[in-house]
């Protein structure tokens, strides 16, 4: 059998590296630029220009850098990943019409986490985020706004959490924040100093969706204001069992303040919380439950409720 050359196998070898590196090459960590190219690798020294391709060319795990301030598209996520924006100003999804900012379809032990975005809907997109599958998503630094739909939509189907913190959602056409799992496990979902204004419908539900699941939530040191039917909402259509702490939170001008809805295992649990100026403090239907820890301010609305049936601290 003939032999190559030693000069002449090392130079093929380099070739096929040199091939085949550039195409199946992905980074740990890419960057976004307003003046990148999505032809660059979207490496610091030669950042991409728009989500989707990052996200293409960012290994499972991996992080997207925002560099500066400028619209970046929208992106459909299928893994984990982080996309972080460290304050160089607005990093911005336009949202087209009829369209969704950002879609998850993540693997189940995925994890995605989104930081200082702002996705605008301009009246025209449809849903802000729309997290389908996942092992969980969180949030922080966020604005969400004008969509004609809703601002984020929750909707696993296994086992999964949500967490948002220090976020802005506000002016859309139907529900601000909806946790609405689909499937079985159970789902979670932490709400932090967390603004939710002008939903056409309400600001959050906490919603049994088509879960056989519990669905379990935490609302602390947020607002729900003017919103067209309830500030904060819990409802049972599905079999799982849903609760909703509302901890130092206030819902003001809405059509009411916090619901429950759905029979025993729809149950809202409030701690020095502020209830005012909405039509009506608060209700409960279906035979849905609120439950107040005694140190509630529920004054000024429309009408008030009376007393809520009170729960001791333990």
């Amino acid at each position: 059998m003939a032999k190559l050359p030693a000069s002449m196998f090392f130079t093929s070898l380099i070739a096929l590296a040199l091939h085949a590196g550039p195409a199946d090459a992905q980074l740990a960590r890419t960057f976004l630029s307003a003046n990148g190219s999505d032809s660059n690798t979207c490496a610091r020294a030669a950042p991409c220009r728009t989500l989707q391709v990052a996200h293409n060319k960012t290994n499972a795990g991996g992080e997207i850098n925002v560099l500066d301030p400028a619209g970046y598209g929208a992106v459909t996520i299928d893994k984990s990943i982080s996309i972080v924006n460290e304050g160089v100003g607005s990093a911005g999804i336009l949202v087209t019409g009829g369209g969704t900012g950002i879609t998850i379809n993540g693997g189940v032990n995925d994890k995605i986490n989104l930081r200082g975005l702002i996705i605008e809907g301009g009246g025209v997109g449809q849903h802000g985020i729309v997290f389908n599958a996942g092992k969980s998503l969180t949030i922080e630094n966020c604005v969400i706004r004008n969509m004609t739909n809703d601002g984020i939509q929750f909707l696993p189907t296994a086992s999964s959490s949500l967490a948002v913190s220090n976020s802005f959602v506000a002016d859309n056409g139907n529900i601000g924040i909806i946790v609405y799992p689909n499937g079985s496990g159970a789902a979670t979902a932490e709400f932090n100093r967390v603004e939710v204004y002008n939903s056409g419908n309400q600001g959050i539900l906490v919603a049994g969706g088509t879960s056989n699941g519990s669905v379990t939530a935490t609302i602390a040191d947020s607002v729900a204001a003017r919103n067209a039917n309830s500030g904060f909402l819990v409802t049972l259509p599905g079999a799982a069992s849903v609760s909703l702490m509302v901890a130092r939170s206030v819902s003001s001008n809405n059509g009411t303040g916090i619901s429950s809805n759905g029979g025993a295992n729809a149950t809202v649990r409030a701690v020095q919380s502020i209830i005012t100026g909405n039509n009506f403090g608060w209700s409960t239907t279906s035979g849905g439950v609120f439950l107040s820890y005694g140190d509630n301010a529920i004054d000024g609305n429309a009408d008030d409720g009376g007393i809520p049936p009170l729960v001791s601290k333990r």
